[in-house]
Order: structure tokens, then C-alpha cells, then sequence
């Protein structure tokens, strides 16, 4: 499983930093975990391919972590000429978030006839749901975003993924993260509390329970990312293009 950081950045683009999107790449399938305002101009960037992904996992309904699906259903529409189903996946409010957001941003194009079919997905939490080859599991987040806000773990080709989404610390990440491969976990300040995210020494005091084997932090805000950059962060950091062999 090869995970790649094609947005590793908060809702106002930090430091010239894409939108959370996340590409992962297996034997089996490619997916995007998030895939914020910025995501289809992040793909271009990396040679991201939007025709090859099979399924994209949301954590919550704010706009830089949903906000580019509409941007790429038109991209498969008219210009790569999808023709295999996709697959979006999220929280319970995903199809009429996205039907209005389409609405909102392109007039009509909700209800265009397509050359592929758009499978809308809303998963509940508590229990594993089988999308394709991979196994997401929801676990509920501390982050208001108008509809339940998920961290989510996947599971995929014996390999396990968990991504926290925006959430103030809550114990749920605790089940999520147990024994995975690799947790990313949004940081969003440095020793700033901000309802509804994770500042860094909250995030250090919690670090012994949380059981992956790699954590990479990720949504630095402007404090946090200045903190990072001057070297005095001492858990990993992703950037934009940063890939992970995991």
C-alpha cells in the first residue's frame, strides 16, 4: 500500500498547502481518503490520475474535506470520460450535501445523464462496511460540521489506514487506531485550544495510547506549521506529496 499526501493542509490553505485529500494505491484498488476544494488542481499536480480511483471515503461535510467532489464527477464527465462506476462514501447527509453542493457551484449538473453511475454511500458507525476491497470502519469524531464527522479506518490488502479526520481529542481514536499501519492525525495548533481540533501537546499526552505503528500529523495551522518548520515538533509531519510505503 503506497499513501500519498496530495493535500496535507487546513481549510485556508496554510503555507500554500492543498486541501486534506489522501491517495492510496494497493494491488487491489485506488481510493482517495477526503477530497477537499483543492483536490482535482492537487492531482494534476502529482500525476494522480482521477479516472483509476474506484472510491473516495469522506470524514465530515465541510468544504476542504468534500468540497472537490463536484469538481471531479464534471472532470469524469467531460473531460476523462469516465466510464466505470465510482463510489463515494461518508457520513449520513453525504447525497444531499453533494446534490446541493453541485447545485450551488454548477446549476443543473446534479441532474445531467452521465456516461458512469455515482454510488453514494452513508455509513454508520460501530460496524466495518465492505466497499470493493476495502473494509471502512467509522468512528465518531469531536468536530461540527452540520452532520455526523467520522475518523475512519480501512483496511485493505492485509494493510490498515486510519485517518482522524478534524476532531478535538476524543477517546473513540483510541479503538480507531488500534494495532494500524499508519494514523494520520490532524494538529491544527501548538499549544492553542480550537474546539473541534487537536493541538499539539494535547495530541504528545495522548501519544502512548494511541496503538498504530506510525502516526504522521497533518492540518498544521499557522502556528503549528511554523512550529514544524523551526524543528520543534518531534512526531512526523506530512507535506504535499509526501508518499508513505506502508
Amino acid at each position: 500500500m503506497r499513501l500519498t499526501f496530495l493535500g496535507s493542509g487546513d481549510a485556508f490553505g496554510t503555507g500554500g498547502r492543498f486541501n486534506t485529500c489522501f491517495h492510496v494505491a494497493t494491488a487491489s484498488t485506488r481510493f482517495l481518503i477526503d477530497c477537499g476544494a483543492s483536490s482535482l488542481v492537487a492531482m494534476r499536480r502529482f500525476g494522480v490520475d482521477p479516472k483509476e480511483i474506484d472510491a473516495i471515503f469522506i470524514t465530515h461535510l465541510h468544504g476542504d474535506h468534500f468540497g472537490g467532489l463536484p469538481f471531479v464527477i464534471l472532470d469524469a464527465q467531460f473531460v476523462c470520460r469516465r466510464t466505470a462506476p465510482l463510489v463515494v462514501v461518508g457520513p449520513p447527509g453525504l447525497r444531499q450535501r453533494l446534490h446541493d453542493a453541485m447545485e450551488v457551484l454548477y446549476p443543473g449538473s446534479a441532474k445531467i445523464q452521465r456516461g458512469f453511475s455515482i454510488e453514494t454511500i452513508e455509513i454508520t458507525p460501530g460496524r466495518a462496511h465492505q466497499v470493493g476491497t476495502v473494509s471502512v470502519t467509522p468512528f465518531i469524531a469531536a468536530h461540527e460540521s452540520g452532520a455526523p464527522s467520522f475518523a475512519l479506518r480501512l483496511a485493505c490488502d492485509g494493510k490498515v489506514v486510519v485517518y482522524s479526520g478534524d476532531t478535538g481529542w476524543i477517546d473513540t481514536l483510541k479503538d480507531a487506531s488500534a494495532d494500524a499501519d499508519l494514523l494520520i492525525v490532524e494538529c491544527s495548533s501548538f499549544d492553542k485550544a480550537i474546539p473541534g481540533h487537536i493541538d499539539y501537546g494535547t495530541l504528545r499526552a495522548h501519544r502512548h495510547e494511541l496503538g498504530a505503528k506510525r502516526v504522521i500529523i497533518t492540518h498544521m495551522g499557522p502556528e503549528m506549521l511554523a512550529q514544524a518548520e523551526a524543528g520543534r515538533v518531534e512526531m512526523e509531519t506530512a507535506h504535499d506529496g509526501k508518499q508513505v510505503e506502508i
